[in-house]
């Protein structure tokens, strides 16, 4: 066999092996970056209805819609461009007197906050001239076997802790009943 052979055979194994390293290394980062909510996030409450329906593959869950979900029209502040369906969306929230996350202005693009404020990343679902509906993707959050439908009978008196990652990804850490 000559030396290029050799030469050329372990370059394919060293490609190979790199691919492979590759795929690992962006699969550990996906696995990470949900992990990283919790690190760095910082913590916000939001008032939320849930609805019980049911996974065939992870059993209960409960639907939620949050009051932080239907955006005033008046919040969008991105003036190069309208609200568009499927667009994402930054929503920066503030705690109210009661200490629970009230939206304050919608952008297309992250904007800088101040100090109390979070950025909650989301996509457009629609826009309407009376609201912009947004969807954050922590719109389930699975429950153990039958206890979904406590929840759906408590669903006006729920309001949902969650962890905000400076990147606006967000992580449900847990379900109160206010009183």
């Amino acid at each position: 066999m000559s030396d290029k052979a050799v030469s050329g055979g372990s370059r394919r194994s060293l490609l190979k092996a790199g691919i492979v390293v590759l795929q690992a290394l962006v699969l550990i980062g996906i696995a990470l970056s949900f992990y990283a909510v919790g690190w760095f996030g910082k913590d916000i409450r939001v008032r939320t209805v849930p609805v019980d329906p049911r996974d065939l593959l992870y059993g209960d869950y409960v639907t939620l819609g949050y009051d932080i979900s239907r955006l005033d029209p008046s919040l969008w502040k991105d003036t190069a461009r309208k609200p568009e369906k499927g667009q994402p969306v930054y929503v920066v929230l503030k705690p109210g007197t009661d200490g629970i996350a009230q939206p304050v202005a919608a952008y297309g693009s992250k904007p800088a906050v101040q100090e109390g404020e979070v950025v909650m990343k989301g996509r457009i679902d629609n826009s309407w001239r009376e609201e912009i509906l947004v969807k954050y993707g922590v719109e389930k959050y699975y429950v153990p076997e039958g206890t979904g439908k406590s929840l759906e009978d408590k669903a006006s008196r729920l309001i949902v802790h969650m962890k905000v990652a400076p990147w606006g990804q967000a992580k449900i850490e847990g379900l109160e009943e206010r009183s």
